[in-house]
């Protein structure tokens, strides 16, 4: 590829050749518009145009040297500290206060200092996708092209600058990183930091003692030029240790739980690891490795210009790590949803069915709330108790909700596509197995569910007929419940996606708990305190602290999916939007009441499409919020997953070939189909 640099050379020659002009940047602007590629995803292209540029260099003999002049002096136009110690950095002053300034940047834009450095970036590289297309630049790339520009010894007085500005910056960055080492979450988090001498406290020491040496060395311009500079790796050593406590840190959130400033911190602290390690590199290092380096920092920093001011970027950074734990809790509970024998699939059977007659007598308490004539508010609440109540009812009894599985089991698949364990092939025949027991188990508790939650509401319903005298439901009731349900008139299946919502937010509510739960320290808290104590006496307190400390998340999830499926139909009436909620446990209840008071015999085409409208509600109720919990889930562990093409034929195979596996356990272990459905991936990759 030829692109023609000489007139952009010969205009930055004309302006060095006047010392009384200013450096006009509109020329670098210029330069970065011929060296953008038209697509930043495009690698091939961002190589040709960088090696053109390159070539072009080398073909001007004065070009290298006019280019670091004129950069130098562009440069040192402007004050640099900022953008080296803060830009792409997390400011000390919290999340809320972060969140709160970019939401309000977004409608009242910030006055920027003009004398900035990050000015500059942001005129240069003024498309957002400039961001990736500078990442896209090999390494190999960077080192010819700077170290080709950097190659004259001139402009020492301009140089000295820059590096004092670094200098400072280093500074700033390691006072801050000692100082968030002092944090009370990252003592908590990790006390031995008080038995020994912190790391973030000896790293600042280290680069004072580093910058001390530096500064002697500034004798004069001709000794900086030709004598290296003093050694680091020390003070690198004592950075790495304090990466060290991060990852051991991040490590124990599984034991300890995770809070939002934890995480802040945490994202905080890696940032100016990341940072003061790549300027300490500038600063000292005489190889090719310090231009990859700068090469490096000019992406981060344009990355930097546009995530600064970005909610999504700061959404990102630090809720993944709180993502990850309440998905990891939740990948530990939907283990136990799984079954992979005879005794787990009736024992879910069970479960199931015990579960049944609660959503019953849950169905039969809303339609009697439902006759009463009270204020929205009331009539929310009424109904989101009947519901929470209810589920929590059915959580201490040891029954299960079928459709409050996916949530859970959605996780452990995201945990397990994480591990990586073997080959490709063992991978997704490991996720088929794992897939085929997940619907296996769905299936038998569904069956479960409707299996005796049907009868038992037909029973509720006769007896109140035989008992009271008067029908569970008037007859318009009952033609409205039944219409209700049909999947192609009504909005059955929109308010089962909307049930499905509320279930992957019961099931993310839940893992949030759990976390708090441990990290809060609640089970401890409970024992030691003394009123309850003497309430109950401190051995049955124990066995309370106990089993909040294990049950908080599923109590408090289940409460509240029960407030969420309670509340939304009086939210629709509010806002004047036709939403509610459907669930297949309460759908097939509602089915056999309605059939049971409408007057004459219900016509059979109803009947039809109304059972119809019950499995449809069903299975929305199962995919949407297997989709989004899986989706969450494999996010907050950075997981991308290639095969699901092969993973899918896989399981459809399997379908074909052995149905019976997806709805009655095998009489083998399925680790035997998992060979079959290896031999059967291998062909398919073939």
């Amino acid at each position: 590829m030829h692109i023609n640099f000489s007139d952009l050379f010969l205009k930055i020659e004309k302006q060095l050749e006047d010392p009384q002009a200013v450096i006009d940047e509109n020329l670098l602007i210029e330069l970065v518009n011929v060296i953008r590629p038209s697509n930043p995803q495009d690698t091939d292209e961002i190589k040709k145009k960088i090696q053109a540029f390159i070539e072009s260099l080398l073909r001007t003999p004065t070009a290298p040297f006019l280019l670091q002049t004129f950069l130098l002096r562009l440069i040192n136009r402007y004050k640099q500290v900022s953008l080296y110690a803060d830009s792409g950095i997390l400011s000390l002053d919290g999340f809320w206060n972060q969140l709160g300034q970019r939401l309000g940047a977004h409608f009242l834009p910030l006055i920027e200092d003009s004398s900035q450095l990050k000015i500059l970036i942001g005129k240069i590289f003024y498309l957002e996708s400039d961001k990736i297309w500078l990442n896209n630049i090999d390494d190999e790339d960077w080192a010819n092209l700077f170290s080709l520009i950097g190659q004259s010894q001139s402009n020492v007085d301009e140089k000295l600058v820059i590096q004092s500005e670094m200098i400072k910056a280093i500074t700033v960055l390691s006072y801050r990183i000692s100082g968030i080492g002092l944090y009370p979450e990252f003592i908590n988090a990790q006390p031995e930091l008080t038995e020994y001498e912190s790391p973030f406290l000896v790293q600042n020491r280290e680069i004072i003692e580093f910058i001390e040496k530096y500064k002697k060395q500034e004798i004069s311009e001709h000794e900086i030029a030709v004598i290296s500079p003093p050694d680091a790796s020390q003070a690198f050593v004592m950075l790495e240790q304090c990466r060290d406590v991060v990852l051991k840190i991040r490590r124990a959130t599984k034991r300890i739980g995770v809070s939002l400033s934890l995480t802040y911190l945490l994202s905080l602290l890696e940032q100016c690891l990341d940072r003061i390690e790549l300027l300490l590199y500038l600063v000292v290092d005489n190889t090719k490795g310090k231009y990859v380096s700068l090469g490096h920092l000019i992406s981060d920093l344009t990355k930097a210009h546009y995530s600064e001011k970005s909610v999504r970027s700061l959404l990102s950074t630090t809720s993944e790590l709180i993502a990850f734990q309440v998905t990891e809790n939740a990948s530990r509970t939907g283990e136990h949803y799984v079954s992979t024998d005879t005794k787990g699939f009736w024992g879910m059977y069970k479960a199931a069915a015990g579960a049944g007659v609660i959503i019953a007598f849950m169905a039969s308490l809303k339609i009697l709330a439902a006759r009463m004539t009270m204020a929205p508010l009331m009539q929310a609440f009424t109904f989101s108790m009947n519901y929470s109540l209810g589920f929590i009812l059915i959580h201490v009894l040891h029954f299960t909700v079928a459709t409050k599985q996916p949530a859970m089991t959605a996780a452990a698949l995201a945990a397990t596509v994480q591990q990586r364990k073997g080959s490709k092939t063992a991978q997704i025949a490991e996720l088929a197995a794992l897939i085929i027991n997940i619907i296996r188990t769905q299936f038998i508790a569904i069956l479960g569910n409707i299996s005796i939650a049907i009868p038992t509401a037909a029973l509720i319903t006769f007896a109140w007929q035989f008992y009271l005298d008067e029908p569970l439901l008037t007859h318009t009731k009952a033609t409205y419940l039944l219409h209700s349900l049909n999947p192609f008139t009504s909005l059955a299946v929109p308010h089962a996606a909307i049930a499905g919502v509320c279930l992957f937010l019961s099931g993310l509510i839940a893992g949030y708990f759990d976390n708090m739960a441990v990290y809060r320290k609640v089970g401890p808290r409970l024992r030691a305190h003394r009123r309850l104590a003497s309430w109950f006496g401190q051995d049955r307190l124990n066995r309370f602290a106990e089993y909040i400390e294990r049950n908080l998340g599923a109590l408090a999830g289940n409460f509240l999916f029960g407030i969420m499926l309670g509340s939304m139909g009086t939210i629709g009436f509010i806002l004047g939007l036709p939403l509610d909620i459907r669930h297949i446990a309460f759908a097939s209840a509602n089915f056999i009441q309605g059939l049971m008071t409408i007057n004459g015999s219900p016509d059979i085409g109803l009947i039809i499409v109304s059972f119809l409208g019950v499995l449809c509600i069903g299975l929305t109720n199962l995919f949407v919020s297997f989709t989004l919990t899986i989706i969450v889930a494999l996010r907050a562990r950075r997981v991308r997953f290639e095969q699901w093409k092969p993973l899918a034929k896989l399981v459809m195979t399997h379908f074909l070939t052995r149905p019976s596996d997806f709805f009655w356990p095998p009489k083998q272990p399925l680790e035997l189909e998992e060979n079959t459905s290896t031999n059967n991936g291998k062909k398919a990759d073939h």
